[in-house]
């Protein structure tokens, strides 16, 4: 009897134990303290200098995807955005980009996002149909040591224009176009590729 008891004490104690250690119901515990590392870790707290691609890993490679991307870059998605050059809203327009959309009141564009993010699918529509040949000619080619693709050849005209894209293009890169804050075609062409357009229509002259 007394060797029985003292068997039962050298099962009870441990089970105990076990069910004292919160790792017994969640296999998200398993790993000991003492192997934990922090090597692995992202730091995430935004920084002036920040690196887009660490912030936008989830986004998926359609349209909506390519769209919160470029107004990401563009002005970090915010509708009410105004540059020191001018340039407006959520995906950073001019006033001579607007005016082709009829669309004349800044402010109100500024205060109004259903209408910035119409815009912004006009705006893809237009360079996709003054673009097409260019996208049928070029898509799948190397240019600069990058992939052209449909969605990086737009987001480059969203940049600078389709026609300073067309001559970047048909140059094999050498009228690198650059804005004002030294971005270039180059660098769109490669951060927007391969994205699915296949939902946006050629439109040569669309209209709100």
């Amino acid at each position: 009897m007394i060797i029985l008891k003292e068997y039962r004490l050298k099962i009870i104690i441990p089970l105990s134990l076990l069910f004292l250690n919160s790792s017994f119901f969640n296999p998200v515990f398993k790993s000991s303290y003492g192997n934990f590392s922090s090597d692995n870790l992202v730091y995430s707290v935004s920084s002036k200098k920040h690196d887009l691609s660490a912030n936008i890993i989830y986004l998926k490679r359609d349209f909506n995807g390519f769209k919160e991307l470029l107004a990401f870059k563009e002005s970090r998605g915010r509708y009410l955005c105004v540059n020191k050059f001018g340039f407006i809203g959520k995906y950073q327009f001019s006033l001579g980009t607007l005016n082709m959309f009829k669309v004349r009141n800044g402010k109100k564009f500024l205060n109004d996002p259903e209408l910035q993010e119409k815009v912004f699918l006009l705006n893809v529509q237009r360079n996709k149909w003054i673009l097409r040949k260019d996208i049928k000619w070029f898509k799948g080619s190397t240019i600069n040591g990058s992939l052209i693709t449909e969605s990086g050849i737009l987001a480059a005209a969203h940049l600078s224009g389709p026609g300073n894209v067309k001559k970047y293009l048909r140059g094999n890169g050498k009228d690198n176009f650059k804005d004002a804050f030294g971005t270039s075609i180059s660098f769109y062409m490669d951060y927007f590729k391969n994205y699915d357009l296949s939902f946006v229509k050629e439109v040569r002259n669309p209209r709100i």
